[in-house]
């Protein structure tokens, strides 16, 4: 009578070794610069973004609040969340790179000028702020708001943070109907849904999970 076949248990993964302080600080500021860029982008062509950054650009255009201030300012409320169910670091992380992001956002305004086609500019700055929240995710951070909170869904129930983004992003779009009319909208939609599949794809539950 044969014995049963031996299976060989599978080696251990290597836990990979944490970033150094000057890999994350050098991440906060590529992934900024990202962030800050496309909010360029997206101004210059009169359109809007998902998450808090598409508040901010509602707040702007209805307010004489300056793009970066709304943007830092609306975040706020957000790094009790962050501190509470992320940890101070990932706080500490995320609260450089929004006041990083918010003024990149208005300085790059006064010394680059764009100009290039609605869609194409719509589209750049989606593929710019997915790189940047990938950069940024990778190195225990986020640019706050909705990324906080879609970060801490996907910690705690495994929803992909990509998808629980789009939803969001989603009720952005329907408020910004009201306020910058159909034809930006649908030009922001492009942005969006580069955005939303650069971070679902690259981005997934078990993979630079914060701790």
């Amino acid at each position: 009578m044969s014995s049963a076949p031996t299976t060989t248990p599978a080696p251990p993964v290597p836990t990979p070794p944490p970033h150094t302080p000057l890999e994350d600080a050098a991440a906060l500021l590529v992934g900024s610069f990202l962030l800050g860029w496309a909010l360029l982008l997206l101004q210059e062509a009169g359109a809007v973004s998902g998450g808090l950054a598409g508040v901010a650009f509602l707040v702007a255009g209805l307010t004489p609040v300056p793009l970066g201030v709304a943007f830092f300012l609306i975040n706020l409320p957000f790094y009790g969340l962050a501190v509470k169910r992320l940890g101070w670091a990932f706080a500490i992380k995320t609260l450089v790179c929004v006041g990083l992001t918010s003024v990149l956002a208005d300085v790059l305004g006064h010394v680059v000028e764009v100009r290039m086609p609605v869609l194409l500019a719509t589209a750049f700055a989606g593929l710019s702020l997915g790189l940047g929240f990938l950069v940024l995710f990778r190195h225990r951070s986020s640019a706050g708001g909705f990324g906080i909170l879609a970060f801490h869904l996907q910690e705690r129930y495994g929803w992909r943070a990509g998808y629980v983004q789009m939803a969001f992003d989603a009720g952005v779009m329907l408020a910004a109907l009201a306020v910058v009319g159909w034809r930006s909208v649908l030009a922001s939609l492009l942005g969006v849904a580069v955005l939303n599949a650069v971070v679902a794809m690259n981005h997934r539950p078990g993979r630079y999970v914060v701790r």
